[in-house]
């Protein structure tokens, strides 16, 4: 198995966190968002990862490159880079990286994350993952007939179905899924001035390939501040109803109180602090006569004198003050 993984885009929508580092680079609960979802898509696959590729802008940099190969390593895969300098749309960023599509792929677009506990269909042609929402009219939703798909209604006006799609997709032939994307580019069928991915998938369905729907329990956005960081709370309760160890040992806690659950990582220094409940403290920070929950800092921080809820902080930033629902970047200093 494969998966491919396409994430060129800056996420302008999350700035300032995304000037200096790409969204799926962002950690939650102290992995990378990336890291997460391909964790979560092997879990649920059940099988080994071959490779995963990520698509990419060629301006992220070597540094992103290596941890992103770092991430595909440590899930005993093959890392590939691929580039995709125009956003020309879904189905062109996913053929930036046609090399790699072959045999059965996933892919997953990471700015979302989710929790599931269903069996994968392989005798399916597609598997496309969906969650039951509240108001499908602001989603690409899929109508069924029985268990399988039969039609894809982007943010429809009127109720067709309440199944969105999260973005996740298993094909059991990647040549397959290649051979129609082909078929866009070369014949420039565009939407919006996009090649899309549904385009694709229509003319699968309409040569007759089965395509059913895999259901996720919870699915979770990154796509601004205030979803990030509820993302971070509630992937931080996941871990530690599963009993993931969360505190490193490494941590220094002096006169100070951890509400759970809270991700305290390696070298974070605590002085007469209350943290917690739903805090991600990245690896290095220092908190100091503040209290904070609902919070999300990232790396090698310090934080002084602040009471802070639904907050984010980037890395090698400081805060010094009585603010309380801030974002601020990487580097930056409030004093």
């Amino acid at each position: 198995m494969k998966i491919i993984v396409p994430m060129a885009g800056r996420g302008s929508r999350l700035r300032p966190h995304t000037l200096t580092v790409p969204k799926p680079l962002i950690p939650i609960a102290g992995k990378p968002i990336v890291h997460r979802l391909v964790e979560d898509i092997a879990g649920v696959l059940h099988q080994a990862i071959e490779e995963i590729a990520f698509i990419i802008h060629k301006d992220f940099g070597k540094q992103v490159e290596s941890d992103l190969l770092a991430i595909a390593a440590k899930l005993g895969a093959k890392g590939t880079i691929y580039y995709q300098n125009e956003a020309l749309g879904t189905a062109h960023a996913i053929m930036c990286a046609k090399d790699s599509m072959t045999g059965p792929i996933v892919v997953a677009y990471a700015d979302t994350l989710f929790r599931a506990d269903f069996t994968l269909d392989t005798t399916a042609d597609s598997v496309i993952w969906v969650k039951q929402v509240d108001d499908p009219s602001a989603f690409g939703v899929v109508q069924l007939d029985g268990d399988r798909i039969v039609d894809f209604v982007e943010k429809p006006k009127e109720f067709v179905s309440d199944l969105a799609i999260i973005g996740i997709y298993y094909f059991k032939s990647g040549e397959a899924l290649r051979e129609e994307l082909q078929y866009l580019l070369d014949n420039n069928v565009v939407k919006g001035g996009e090649y899309q991915l549904t385009d694709g998938l229509e003319n699968m369905k309409q040569k007759g390939l089965r395509f059913v729907p895999g259901k996720v329990d919870e699915w979770m956005d990154c796509g601004n501040k205030n979803v990030t960081v509820e993302t971070n709370s509630r992937m931080l309760q996941f871990l530690h109803a599963d009993g993931e160890k969360l505190v490193s040992d490494s941590a220094v806690v002096e006169a100070s109180t951890i509400i759970p659950p809270c991700f305290i990582g390696e070298g974070v220094v605590l002085k007469n602090a209350t943290v917690g409940p739903n805090v991600s403290l990245g690896k290095g920070t220092k908190v100091e006569n503040s209290t904070i929950k609902n919070s999300l800092v990232q790396e090698k921080s310090t934080i002084r004198n602040a009471n802070l809820d639904n907050a984010m902080i980037g890395s090698h930033a400081t805060f010094d003050g009585n603010f309380t629902s801030i974002s601020i970047g990487d580097y930056s200093v409030l004093e």
